[in-house]
């Protein structure tokens, strides 16, 4: 044994004893900020889903939500490209679901889909003293977290519904809480994106779509991001499009989405399953997608009366590209969803351009309606004005000293 061996043994050794008699203290770990570097957010989808995030899906019944997160499976295992166009990096998928049988229902629809089945993991339940026992998210959410890190690779993670994680009173905000951190805190250990899936509680039409999210208000506060799948009238109101908008974001964009259809397809021969196909971006929040156009206002008033309203105002003058009525909309507060609506009801004509623009415009009959009720409104201020007058002079008139009635 040479001397620089020695020599490095003692090293080792001082060091040992030196970290023996200062031993890890308990109490609060603080981190100064210097001493943390700055990062940016981690995208699986750029500005959609981020990695490591408990991100919320959520809809009224028969919207499609666990096709959309397939379809977000789909493009995971495949490598395949999102609504915007960008590619996704190729990982695995880890699939938690209460609702659904995986061999019948979820696989065939990746499959639809374009997924690559070799990619996608079903949670089936849990072995314990070689006995086969239900998964319980209380009892194996460390195990899952080991069986996925032996998988490897994954990148997304889909709970179906993300109710199932809350073992207590899935209304109460700290049972909730409590409950959903271990399943938060595998995702960012992965550092994989966490999708679960929520439905909508009745009412609450017309007002912020993410405080209809059913249970605790945890589950929003929690997400970094909340999707919402609607149901939504199209432009020239003769067919119902689907709409994938973002409602809430702590992280990035809260607007925005993209249009989806629901469609049939056969991956093998005998078996049929729904998938996802994309469409065009689209502009707004969520809030004036889901908006209620029926829900009455505070004077009475439904949402449609007063869009109707607005409309007359607004195309009063003329025809008017439907992006100028809806960013007026906007400004005054009114909803997309019950312009549109008030629209079908006034018999708007709508034509789309050569460019691909839609313009609108009263049809005569209510553009007529409109121009004589303007001229009486008119007639009637002009009346006004007239009797104003008169009442002025009778009043001088009968202040003036030298005037012999007085």
């Amino acid at each position: 044994m040479n001397a620089e061996t020695v020599l490095m043994q003692e090293v080792l050794a001082q060091a040992k004893r030196i970290v023996k008699k200062t031993p890890v203290q308990d109490g609060v770990v603080l981190l100064c900020g210097s001493d943390l570097k700055p990062e940016p957010v981690q995208w699986l989808w750029h500005e959609w889903l981020a990695k490591g995030k408990l991100h919320l899906l959520a809809g009224a019944p028969g919207q499609g939500k666990t096709t959309i997160a397939i379809a977000f499976a789909a493009t995971v295992t495949s490598g395949g490209r999102w609504p915007d166009g960008s590619k996704c990096e190729v990982g695995n998928v880890l699939v938690w679901s209460g609702e659904d049988d995986a061999a019948d229902t979820l696989l065939p629809r990746l499959m639809a889909a374009g997924g690559d089945r070799s990619r996608v993991y079903f949670v089936d339940s849990t072995r314990i003293a070689g006995e086969s026992l239900s998964f319980d998210p209380a009892r194996d959410m460390k195990a899952l977290q080991a069986a996925a890190e032996k998988i490897g690779d994954v990148r997304l993670l889909i709970v179906d519904p993300i109710v199932s994680a809350v073992t207590g009173d899935s209304h109460k905000n700290t049972e909730t809480r409590r409950a959903l951190q271990p399943l938060v805190d595998m995702a960012s250990n992965m550092n994989a994106a966490l999708v679960g899936i929520t439905h909508f509680s009745k009412g609450g039409q017309g007002g912020d779509p993410s405080q209809r999210v059913m249970g605790s208000v945890a589950f929003v506060a929690i997400a970094r991001v909340v999707l919402v799948a609607a149901k939504v009238q199209s432009e020239d109101g003769k067919q119902d499009r689907r709409i994938l908008a973002r409602s809430k974001s702590n992280i990035g964009p809260d607007d925005g989405g993209y249009e989806y259809h629901l469609e049939q397809g056969e991956p093998i021969r005998g078996i049929n399953a729904c998938y996802v196909t994309w469409g065009a971006a689209v502009a707004g929040s969520a809030r004036e997608l889901l908006s209620d156009p029926n829900e009455s206002q505070d004077d009475g008033k439904t949402a449609i009366d007063s869009a109707s309203g607005f409309l007359r105002e607004v195309l009063k003058d003329g025809i008017t590209p439907s992006k100028t009525i809806q960013a007026e909309g906007k400004e005054a507060g009114v909803s997309w969803a019950s312009i549109r609506r008030a629209a079908d009801a006034l018999m708007v004509i709508k034509k789309k351009g050569t460019e691909g623009q839609w313009y609108w415009k009263l049809n005569d009959k209510e553009l007529a309606a409109q121009r004589a009720q303007e001229a009486q409104l008119a007639q009637g201020a002009q009346h006004s004005e007239v009797e104003h007058l008169e009442q002025l002079e009778n009043r001088e008139a009968e202040s003036d000293p030298e005037n012999p009635t007085t």
